[in-house]
């Protein structure tokens, strides 16, 4: 069989992963039946090399970290095995793998020779042949040896194949995981994990994520978390806030040029994936589009309805509607995923349109009140936003009738929001004054005309004078029309207001000292 034909020595070098792999990694490829017979507390040694072997001296082939691989051609009698495991110990070597399948076990003089060294010895069975146990751990860790290049340039072919067939990013990134030995996963910028080829403890992903968003450049081996690395999928053309990115295990500065290469690749692997997730040209997308559209210009029930079951939005309970908007940095169409990600902890599947600058989404009702989430993943995205600022204002709950008055009342508490400091504003409904809640339910065209009738005057006034009886109004109402404060935040004397507070009540016709009209003025201000 096999073991009798190796009379040459061979090496393996695993160029691409240049810190080796612990032997217990070895051991516990299932597939392989490897039985450890010497040295179970040696079973964290790192494993640079293979050498197969069947010489009795191969020590001008060693240079110490080797797995070296024997099928005992070399042994005459016991006392060979005491003069080959003295070579291998004074070459330095990791372990020793042996299988005899003429004799089934392993000689007992072999054994001891082991022990009496302090050299890890494991038992290959005879079904296993050392090209295949070769083959097996060379595919699981090395990119980069260079007569395995056509194998990997294969598997690069095999990655974009499976994206575009549309089979996911879990097969691919379990194929660059598990063989080429390179653990990786996709994740959000809210720390949301898309795909990955293993478990990843959920303590990591919110560091990876911040790490991600806070790094100045990429790579980057996030704080908390530098044993991993971290790069975008779409530098270029994509905002970091509603990017995907990339963590692989291992340390970047370590990497071979292939298995940078590699990681490169993926990245464009993902980001095709991530275009062909994006909903907005689906029939999905375009009728969550729709049903927006349909809400802001107060469409029937009967025609809302069919398109909330399109979208699986069907609720017992109403609804809740979220607004925000981006000030410097998004795109509408950015900052529509960013909405996403922002709900994703509620619904996985919000109805998002884009209405101009603006991005409204609805969802069902959840059980719980759902502005602190909102306001904790925006948080977690701040960073990323950098001198941009995310406002977004969170409705109370709604039935289907009421759909268009939860869309005014996200829209004021974002508005609202605008008035807040920080990069990450969110208000929600119980924030709100109860006017506004009032306000949201009256229809548009009344508003327009309430505020047109009241402020018009006024700012027909103030284009054509230069004048800011607006401003002045707005400073009055605030302080309760008090004088003194009044000319004070307006860095005016008192005569000067009581000019402008009459030509505005002249412009007008009503009168500021009555309860009635400030209140008129007030809710006037607030629906401009």
């Amino acid at each position: 069989m096999v073991f009798r034909n190796m009379l040459q020595t061979r090496r393996y070098s695993w160029l691409g992963y240049p810190h080796g792999m612990r032997l217990r990694a070895l051991l516990e490829m299932t597939e392989l039946g490897l039985t450890l017979l010497t040295g179970g507390e040696k079973a964290d040694r790192t494993v640079r090399w293979v050498v197969t072997t069947d010489l009795l001296d191969p020590g001008r082939y060693l240079s110490g970290g080797e797995l070296v691989l024997t099928g005992l051609v070399w042994r005459q009698d016991s006392g060979d095995s005491e003069r080959f495991v003295g070579c291998l110990a004074a070459a330095g070597v990791s372990a020793l793998g042996a299988g005899d399948p003429e004799q089934g076990g392993l000689p007992s003089d072999l054994v001891e020779a082991c022990e009496r060294h302090g050299i890890p010895l494991f038992h290959v069975p005879a079904a296993v042949s050392f090209a295949e146990l070769t083959e097996l751990v060379v595919r699981r860790l090395s990119t980069a040896r260079a007569s395995d290049m056509a194998a990997v340039l294969d598997r690069h072919r095999r990655l974009v194949a499976g994206a575009t067939a549309g089979a996911g990013l879990d097969p691919v990134l379990h194929l660059i995981g598990h063989d080429l030995g390179m653990p990786c996963w996709v994740l959000t910028p809210a720390g949301r994990v898309v795909a990955g080829s293993h478990p990843l403890p959920a303590e990591t992903a919110p560091l990876l994520a911040r790490g991600f968003l806070t790094a100045k450049r990429m790579p980057c081996a996030p704080p908390g978390a530098e044993r991993y690395s971290v790069l975008p999928v779409d530098e270029q053309t994509t905002s970091r806030v509603a990017d995907w990115f990339l963590a692989f295990e291992g340390a970047w500065d370590d990497w071979s040029r292939e298995r940078r290469a590699l990681a490169a690749e993926l990245a464009a692997v993902v980001a095709l994936e991530r275009a062909r997730m994006d909903d907005r040209l689906s029939p999905e997308g375009r009728v969550s589009q729709e049903l927006v559209r349909l809400v802001l210009s107060d469409g029937r029930p009967g025609d809302i309805l069919p398109r909330l079951q399109v979208t699986g939005l069907l609720s017992e309970r109403g609804y809740v509607a979220v607004a925000a908007t981006s000030h410097g940095g998004l795109r509408p169409g950015e900052l529509r995923v960013v909405v996403k990600e922002l709900l994703n902890g509620s619904c996985a599947s919000p109805a998002v349109g884009v209405a101009g600058e603006e991005v409204i989404a609805l969802i069902p009702a959840p059980e719980t009140d759902i502005t602190g989430e909102v306001r904790e993943a925006a948080r977690a995205l701040a960073p990323g936003l950098g001198r941009g600022r995310l406002t977004v204002g969170v409705s109370g709950v709604a039935p289907v009738e009421g759909l268009r008055g939860a869309v005014e009342e996200a829209r004021h508490a974002r508005r609202m929001a605008e008035g807040r400091s920080g990069p990450d504003a969110v208000v929600g409904h119980d924030e709100l004054a109860t006017h506004l809640l009032l306000l949201a339910s009256v229809p548009d065209d009344v508003r327009q005309v309430f505020r047109a009738r009241l402020l018009d005057p006024l700012r027909g006034y103030d284009r054509e004078h230069r004048a800011d009886l607006v401003g002045t109004l707005e400073a009055f109402l605030r302080v309760s029309g008090s004088w003194t404060r009044c000319a004070e935040i307006l860095h005016v004397h008192v005569n000067t207001l009581r000019y402008r507070i009459q030509r505005i009540e002249d412009l007008t016709g009503r009168d500021l000292s009555r309860l009635e009209d400030r209140v008129d003025f007030f809710l006037a201000l607030r629906l401009g």
